[in-house]
């Protein structure tokens, strides 16, 4: 069987309320960091969410 080469990162808001997203990234395709702009729910706006290290 083939190796999967995706890792799963966390997207962390900028608006530091703690909410964050989980996504699939493959390091091998993509050097740098996810940085999407993302509506976060608990300060009802857009913001800026940041890759941090999931923690397993």
């Amino acid at each position: 069987m083939a190796k999967k080469n995706t890792i799963l990162v966390k997207l962390v808001s900028s608006a530091d309320t703690g909410y964050f997203l989980v996504k699939k990234r493959n390091p091998k395709k993509l050097k740098e960091k996810l940085a999407f702009t993302k509506y976060d729910p608990v300060v009802r706006k857009h913001v800026e969410f940041h890759e941090k290290k999931l923690s397993s």
